[in-house]
């Protein structure tokens, strides 16, 4: 594909994403238009709503899903696998066990720090994780269903360890850990935006700006190294700042599972397997997905009674589910073939 094509698909995408913001903010529990926005005074409830709930709410969807997407593709070209995902392989087990440890484990902290504890927290537990998969991926030799098994073990370890903080936590506690693991963006509110916003917007530019040498360890480690590349550095850099945008995700949303796995492959199907393309066009796709599926978790479910949402975690299951079976069984035929 030329340059000219991947840029019309990348403007175009762009375009779908704002479109997608407008009508996520507009579509909840109360509707509300830009026309009844633009008549009422900035005092008026229809604003505050908009503003305070909305908006917050919609950006970080955006910030989120960009996170998780580029995360997706970044281990998928590290591991040099199609099937490595942050979710799959437990790193987001992993952050979610260290928030899981921040929220039942009592600390007197500063307002400031303890705002961001989670997010601290959680960075600590996906990059250790990271380590642990990319020390193992070295000894399996690139061989998927130990990397795959090794990915269940982790997932089924911290999910023990997340139990038991769950028998050993009180109500409230309880509520925030069954939020976690279903993964939500209920709790988005300026001071938790601001913060995914220092901390993922730098993580992007700098995964951007070593795209080419993510396409160069493609070929690999021997042959980059070659080229003029320092593999050690590049991999290590590459897996920090994954680390630091699952770590930040999960520490505000909780587990949203499958948008790493899923976007990757579709952007390669549209704009190629060139990093300096696929990242910008995974981090789009990423906050289209997670904006389309958070509205439909915000709207499937009002009651009359009362307004209620569907975790967002469980409408990309449903829709990352059937796409990770699909791709094990065209993985099974090609070799098969």
């Amino acid at each position: 594909m030329t340059n000219t094509a991947v840029m019309r698909w990348l403007l175009l995408m762009g375009i779908s994403m704002v479109i997608c913001m407008l009508m996520a903010a507009n579509f909840g529990a109360m509707p509300l238009s830009m026309r009844t926005l633009f008549h009422a005074p900035l005092s008026d409830m229809a604003w505050q709503i908009w503003l305070n709930i909305r908006l917050p709410r919609v950006l970080l969807a955006v910030l989120l899903g960009m996170a998780l997407a580029v995360s997706g593709a970044v281990m998928q070209g590290l591991f040099r696998n199609p099937l490595a995902d942050p979710g799959l392989l437990g790193i987001s087990s992993g952050a979610g066990l260290a928030v899981a440890v921040s929220i039942v484990v009592p600390l007197s902290l500063p307002p400031l720090l303890a705002l961001w504890l989670p997010s601290i927290a959680a960075f600590i537990g996906s990059l250790v994780v990271t380590l642990l998969i990319f020390s193992f991926s070295r000894l399996a030799l690139g061989n998927l269903s130990r990397l795959l098994l090794i990915g269940i073990a982790i997932n089924a370890l911290c999910g023990a360890a997340v139990g038991v903080l769950s028998w050993l936590s009180n109500d409230q506690q309880l509520r925030q850990l069954a939020l976690w693991g279903m993964g939500s963006l209920s709790a988005a509110q300026w001071p938790s935006l601001a913060v995914c916003a220092v901390l993922i917007l730098p993580a992007l530019i700098a995964i951007q700006t070593r795209a080419r040498r993510l396409n160069l360890l493609q070929l690999g480690e021997e042959d980059a190294h070659y080229m003029g590349i320092d593999v050690k550095r590049t991999q290590r850099e590459l897996l920090v700042l994954s680390a630091l945008l699952v770590g930040t995700a999960v520490s505000v949303s909780g587990i949203i599972g499958f948008v790493g796995l899923v976007v990757p492959h579709v952007m390669r199907f549209c704009v190629g397997s060139d990093h300096r393309w696929m990242l910008p066009g995974s981090a789009l796709a990423g906050a289209i997905l997670l904006l389309l599926a958070d509205t439909l978790a915000r709207t499937v479910v009002i009651p009359a009674e009362m307004p209620a949402e569907m975790p967002v975690g469980l409408i990309t299951s449903l829709i990352g589910g059937p796409w990770f079976l699909w791709l094990i069984l065209r993985q099974k035929r090609g070799m098969n073939e």
